[in-house]
Parts: C-alpha cells; sequence; structure tokens
C-alpha cells in the first residue's frame, strides 16, 4: 500500500522526508541512496560527521545530516525537530543503527555487552520516540531493522542477538499500538550483508569458522546495495515484513525448532574449535563500531 496522500505515478516517496540512523556506512548509507533515488528527501543520523557529509553530497534531493547518539533522547528529540523544520515532518523513519561484539559471554566486558543492547534495542525506542510526531502527524511508517538473529539465535553474539529479538518484539508492539492511528511498523529480517561489521567479524577466526559451518544459503553475503533496493520497495509498499534473502520468509513457521539445533552444533563445534582457536571477546566490530566506542570512552 502506498504512502497516503501521495500521487500514484512514480514512487509513493517522492518528495517525502525519510530518516535513517546508522547513515555513515553500509546499509544505513546504501539505503539512504536508494531512498534518495526514489525521490524521498533524507535526513542521515549517525555518529561520523565527515562520513554523513559525504553520503549527503552524494544524494541528488534535498538531504541533511545531524551527527547523533541515537541513545541520547535528549539530543534525537531536537535532531528529529530539526529534521522537521529543514526537511519537513518525517514520512519513513528506518531504525537502522546497530553495533555487535563477540566471544565468549563469560569473559565479555560488562560495559561492551551492555551498550550493543542500548544501540540496537534502546536507541530504537529512543528513534520511534523521537520521530512519532512526525509518523503521527504523516501518517506514515517506521522500518525496525532486525535480523535472522531475532528468529534463532547464534553462540557468542549473546548481546547481539538478545538485541535484535528485543527489537523485534518491540516493532510487534509498536505496531499493533499505532495501528488505529494510520501509522505503519514493519521489520525487516536480513541475513550477512556486506558491511564492514562483517568484514571484521571474519577476522576472528571462531565467528568465521562458525558462518563456515552454516548452511550455503545462511553464509552467503549479500550486497549492501541489493539489500537496500529490496527494503526500499518493502517501505514503499508499508510492508508488515520483509525478509533478505527471501527465503528467511520460510524460518519464521519453523523457529521454534532453531535453538535446539543450534545447541546441539555447537556442542560438537566448540570444542572441535577449541584446540586451534583462541575464544575471546573480539571488541566492537567494525569501523562503526568502534566509533561508538570512541563516543563511548570519550564521555
Amino acid at each position: 500500500m502506498a504512502l497516503p496522500g501521495l500521487r500514484s505515478a512514480g514512487s509513493p516517496l517522492l518528495g517525502r522526508t525519510a530518516v535513517i540512523t546508522g547513515a555513515a556506512r553500509g546499509l544505513g548509507a546504501a539505503m539512504a541512496r536508494e531512498l534518495d533515488r526514489r525521490g524521498a528527501r533524507v535526513a542521515l543520523l549517525g555518529l561520523e560527521a565527515p562520513l554523513l557529509a559525504e553520503v549527503a553530497r552524494s544524494l541528488h534531493n534535498d538531504a541533511a545530516w545531524w551527527e547523533v547518539d541515537v541513545t541520547d533522547d535528549t539530543a534525537m528529540a531536537e535532531a528529529a525537530r530539526s529534521v522537521d523544520a529543514r526537511l519537513g515532518p518525517a514520512s519513513v523513519v528506518v531504525a537502522n543503527a546497530g553495533v555487535a561484539e563477540g566471544g565468549p559471554f563469560a569473559l565479555s566486558d560488562p560495559d561492551t555487552w551492555r551498550r550493543v543492547i542500548e544501540v540496537n534495542l534502546i536507541g530504537s525506542a529512543v528513534t520511534a520516540r523521537s520521530c512519532l510526531p512526525a509518523l503521527l502527524h504523516t501518517r506514515g511508517y517506521h522500518l525496525q531493522i532486525a535480523s535472522l538473529a531475532a528468529m534463532g539465535t547464534s553462540p557468542l553474539m549473546s548481546a547481539y542477538c538478545a538485541s535484535k529479538a528485543g527489537v523485534e518484539s518491540f516493532a510487534h508492539a509498536l505496531r499493533a499500538e499505532l495501528a488505529h492511528e494510520g501509522v505503519g511498523v514493519g521489520i525487516a529480517y536480513i541475513n550477512w550483508t556486506d558491511t564492514d561489521m562483517i568484514h571484521d567479524a571474519d577476522r576472528h577466526a571462531v565467528l568465521r569458522e562458525l558462518r563456515a559451518h552454516m548452511p550455503a544459503p545462511a553464509r552467503k553475503v549479500y550486497p549492501a546495495e541489493q539489500v537496500a533496493a529490496r527494503l526500499v520497495g518493502a517501505i514503499e509498499r508499508r510492508s508488515a515484513s520483509v525478509y533478505m534473502p527471501a527465503w528467511l520468509r520460510a524460518v519464521q513457521p519453523v523457529r521454534a525448532a532453531l535453538p535446539p539445533i543450534v545447541t546441539r552444533i555447537a556442542r560438537t563445534e566448540l570444542p572441535r574449535l577449541a584446540p586451534s582457536t583462541r575464544f575471546e571477546t573480539t571488541g566492537m566490530l567494525g569501523a562503526g563500531g568502534r566509533a561508538d566506542e570512541d563516543l563511548r570512552h570519550a564521555r
């Protein structure tokens, strides 16, 4: 279904304001370019000002950027007001900002583990809260970026899996709460996307080996531009859910079976890897994760 009030010719995003968090790099930047290609005015939110400015310069329609921490309620509320004043009230909001860290839970740094939850889950809620007045005004659409990790789980990625399960549940609750207001809420279930986070994860032998033992379709890495195109298409349709790759949809009916399967594989594979692979914590993964870590240490 097209966004309300738009002409049917061309993309329903034409002339609309779209807010995207985590827009400095990776999937966020790719989605910003795809939203721009379909005629939206894009508001880019993130931590890395030089990269945000670079993405904004690459866009063809009106665009602007704000350097902001998605977990900061006051700063996000101010950014949302600035978006409204400069680009107009948001019709689309994409809660994309996310970080990850890996390694055994028992060895994890409590502050780093907690920060993954804060950025991925609390940051998504802060994004929704800050932009909700605009979405209520435009009867718009909020897309929550989740993951296959929301349906299943993985050893050595406890914070990330917990956060993505949390954002899925949050989005379901928000959808039910806002349905009568005409605001749509969608959930994007994505698998491996070609970003610096994934590249960094592959530098750590234990995470690389665990991914290598997944079934071939489940370990395939997809270009960020391909994922972005599918997600923006779902935004145009105001989809309740979108899956990338499409076969992930088939996991939904059997998702209850995934944790026992993962446990059975881990019970065999982790002891096999232990003699040759160091089980250590990774810290924040990827350049985006390190930017968040720098912010946290600067406070």
